[in-house]
């Protein structure tokens, strides 16, 4: 069985700036391509999950988040031969305002459809044994809901998370990390330990 990491995008993996209406304004946080690099050379899935609503909104078609997270897997490869081995994202909200995303559906975090869909494409997936990493609480939501540790990181929204000013914390964290560098290091070492299974 296979470890996978699901990975949130916008303050985790980059520099939280709101919605990108710019492909060039995405820009990695310090360390992000290394650790992604890490996860590669230990044989760990890396596999983004992300919600993505500009489309739903109205601020950008979805074309442009594509465009985004193509930018995203360039930027990852440039720095450090990183790559994501699979991405998903969520470009529903059931308030928005453009059709066909202005409805209900089961990928939107902390909903589990995208790690329903990782586990269909990569079936060696373990839950038990992999981790999601994200800024936001329902970033642990998400983990706890999919039977995953979750890794709360300090960067992006996390530590108003942690200070209780953004999004209410439903389940603790398995972890607090600084940022996605410290959460890999967590990672690589906890599925090293022959006891997690």
């Amino acid at each position: 069985m296979t470890t996978a990491v699901f990975l949130d995008r916008d303050g985790t993996l980059n520099v939280e700036k709101g919605y990108l209406r710019h492909v060039d304004d995405l820009a990695l946080l310090p360390g992000a391509a290394r650790a992604i690099a890490a996860l590669n050379q230990a044989g760990i899935l890396a596999i983004l999950t992300t919600n993505q609503t500009g489309a739903a909104r109205g601020f950008y078609p979805e074309s442009h988040i594509v465009d985004l997270n193509q930018r995203l897997q360039a930027l990852l490869y440039e720095e450090a031969q990183a790559s994501l081995d699979a991405i998903f994202y969520c470009p529903h909200l059931a308030k928005g305002t453009i059709a066909p995303y202005n409805t209900d559906c089961n990928c939107r975090k902390p909903a589990t459809g995208m790690i329903e869909m990782a586990c269909e494409q990569f079936p060696m997936i373990q839950r038990a044994q992999s981790f999601v990493v994200g800024d936001k609480a329902s970033d642990v939501t998400f983990a706890h809901q999919a039977g995953c540790t979750s890794i709360l990181v300090k960067t992006g929204y996390g530590e108003r998370v942690l200070a209780g000013k953004y999004q209410a914390l439903t389940h603790p964290p398995h972890w607090v990390c600084d940022d996605i560098v410290e959460a890999v290091h967590v990672i690589i070492r906890e599925s090293s330990h022959p006891q997690k299974n």
